[in-house]
């Protein structure tokens, strides 16, 4: 559990089959990113999507609703927000995006460990707060690429004040 409060509309609740995962978003780090992870979510875009990217050691990804890693929402991609006033660190969930550096759009990433390589060149969004263990138990993938085979799902996300 965080230390401080979170402010209300900054948490996102994944609900897994193994339990809850709460997430404090930081719309101090990355306002655009934060607001489309909770119009999202309050759309029902995520229920039902799949952590299709899954690597042993480094991190858990979902956001695609076809599932293959190569598609997202039907708004328009965002503009990339880097900091260097917050790390990629277990339980840290960043916004994924293919090389050119503004093009995350609904998918994201959680850190199952510390990746400073990473550290200002993806949109770190927020943190796990509640349910880390959860995330632990996803099912990984397979190859370099983590790319799973009946791959668990998001069964419901959303905001909760």
């Amino acid at each position: 559990m965080s230390d401080t409060a979170v402010p209300d509309g900054n948490k996102l609740v994944f609900e897994l089959k193994t339990g809850k995962v709460v997430i404090e978003l930081r719309p101090d780090l990355a306002p655009l990113a934060c607001e489309r992870l909770k119009l999202l979510a309050t759309e029902g875009f995520y229920n039902g999507v799949a952590f299709h990217r899954v690597i042993e050691g480094f991190m858990a990804q979902g956001g695609d609703p076809t599932g293959t890693g190569t598609s997202g929402s039907s708004y328009p991609d965002l503009k990339a927000e880097f900091t260097d006033k917050a790390k990629f660190e277990r339980g840290t969930v960043g916004m994924a995006r293919t090389m050119a550096p503004h093009s995350a759009n609904s998918q994201f990433f959680i850190m199952f460990a510390d990746s400073p390589h990473l550290n200002g060149q993806y949109t770190i969004v927020g943190k796990v707060i509640e349910g880390m263990e959860y995330v632990d138990q996803i099912k990984r993938g397979s190859g370099a690429g983590g790319v799973v085979k009946d791959p668990d799902t998001i069964l419901k996300a959303y905001v909760e004040a």
